[in-house]
């Protein structure tokens, strides 16, 4: 039996900070792979070069929640304990053994004074993302989208209810607008008025039409969030974007309420510029206006099959048989259902006869109006869905579209189960875009170091990839410093 001398911690020893952390750690590698010394130009205009006293090292700074996001660590009071006393930690920020680690509340002020209102931890997700491009390892070719819901810091005990407009302006009404108007004139129909002007006429009533929901007393810019058998709770929805190997490409912020369809074109501005040439997403973005927005940009929508609402016992939908020709649909007995009108959704109802009708043997089947009348709808921008179902079926396209829970949908398991996403403790839009962007940013840097610790000494990548990332870099750089 062997018993320890308990002097020997209390010896002095001449020994590096660098020789303690060991050579395989994941710091050590995201200092020699990323540079963060852009850092420096993203914050130069939020400092006074010749009044008060000297700051912190923004780089410093921000190296704090990046280790905390990196290891899900929960809290920023928990990350400076980390910090005291994990020797890898303090390298990682240039702290030697009896350099002061700041306060925990160090960067909640600077981020108060300094950062508050602008997009730098955006900047800083793009830069990080950039220098993964750089080294030919991204392909945008294929985007990969889709939307997850994080628990926000709202007790759900503390709201209370509103009154707000019922529908919101959408990012395709005015185009829908007109070519609904385009569609009734080709039908001899008149064009549809403004909401406005048929109120008080028995039309549908625009500004007017409100509806009551629940808003948090502790962070309002949440929404209510309710799906299947969840819990409902207060809570953000992120919606993001990969490449096929999972690289995080864009994410953007919005209040759990809202479905991913319609906030959709917000993250779209911000993905397009990678010039993909097929976008992927869920059952959930398979409507008309989605549809038509990447075909018209020239991208390949792959959507997945989507089951018919229709109740059971009745027809479905693709049994009536639309005749392009004659503009009309054929049901089940033979029987036209003719053009009536198209309506402000931008759908052309086609209706039957429902003398005719009263008399089918399949009415039961079919409808359960009191006049007999069958009712189908078409969408003015069918087209679009129809060719995304012909791109659908495909060589090639399930498989591309089962390679989402491979990517998308496992990055947001990863963020989740490892860097503390299931759940947030920031209150309000920006501090959560702040979280999300350094989350994603660090789950990029992990995947960086990762692929190239695998990688043989000078390795292979595509060439051609690698050309595009770099011409790519090179234009974003240009943008950032050339003058308005």
């Amino acid at each position: 039996m062997i018993s320890k001398d308990s002097s020997k911690p209390k010896q002095y020893q001449v020994v590096s900070l660098d020789s303690l952390v060991p050579e395989d750690h994941l710091l050590r590698k995201i200092d020699e792979n990323i540079d963060f010394s852009f850092i420096y130009d993203l914050v130069e205009d939020k400092y006074s070069p010749d009044f008060g006293r000297p700051s912190l090292d923004p780089v410093t700074l921000i190296k704090i929640p990046i280790i905390q996001y990196m290891f899900g660590i929960k809290s920023m009071r928990q990350t400076i304990k980390d910090i005291e006393v994990n020797v890898a930690y303090r390298w990682f920020l240039g702290l030697d053994f009896y350099d002061p680690v700041p306060h925990f509340t160090t960067f909640g002020k600077n981020y108060k004074r300094r950062f508050e209102g602008t997009d730098l931890f955006e900047q800083i997700f793009m830069d990080i993302l950039y220098q993964c491009m750089d080294k030919g390892l991204v392909d945008t070719s294929s985007i990969f989208v889709d939307g997850t819901h994080v628990k926000a810091a709202a007790n759900k005990k503390k709201a209370k209810k509103i009154l707000v407009a019922k529908k919101a302006a959408r990012f395709y009404d005015e185009q829908l607008k007109k070519e609904i108007n385009e569609d009734r004139e080709a039908h001899d129909k008149k064009p549809l008025k403004d909401k406005d002007d048929d109120e008080g006429n028995g039309g549908e009533s625009g500004s007017g039409e409100i509806k009551e929901i629940k808003v948090s007393e502790t962070d309002p810019e949440s929404g209510w969030f309710h799906k299947g058998d969840h819990e409902e709770v207060f809570a953000y929805s992120i919606e993001s974007a990969c490449d096929k190997h999972g690289w995080m490409l864009g994410y953007t912020i919005h209040p759990g309420n809202e479905h991913d369809s319609a906030t959709f074109p917000y993250l779209y501005e911000k993905i397009k510029q990678f010039g993909p040439e097929y976008i992927i997403a869920d059952a959930g973005y398979k409507t008309p206006a989605i549809a038509k927005l990447l075909t018209d940009d020239g991208i390949a929508p792959i959507f997945p099959y989507k089951r018919p609402q229709t109740k059971k016992g009745f027809f479905r939908k693709h049994e009536y048989v639309f005749d392009e020709h004659y503009d009309c649909y054929i049901c089940p007995w033979d029987q036209v259902l003719k053009y009536s009108t198209t309506n402000r959704e931008g759908y052309r109802e086609y209706k039957s006869d429902g003398k005719i009708c009263e008399s089918c043997p399949y009415l039961s089947q079919c409808t359960q109006s009191k006049n007999h009348v069958k009712v189908v709808t078409r969408h003015i921008w069918q087209p679009y869905l129809d060719y995304c179902e012909e791109l659908r079926h495909t060589d090639g396209m399930k498989e591309l579209y089962d390679l989402r829970k491979e990517t998308i949908e496992r990055n947001f398991g990863t963020a989740k189960e490892h860097h503390a996403m299931r759940y947030t403790q920031e209150k309000g839009k920006e501090k959560m875009a702040m979280k999300v962007g350094l989350t994603f940013a660090c789950m990029n840097m992990k995947k960086l170091v990762n692929v190239l610790s695998k990688r043989p000494e000078n390795g292979s990548c595509d060439p051609l990839n690698s050309l595009k990332n770099r011409l790519f870099c090179i234009l974003h750089s240009f943008n950032r410093y050339s003058f308005a």
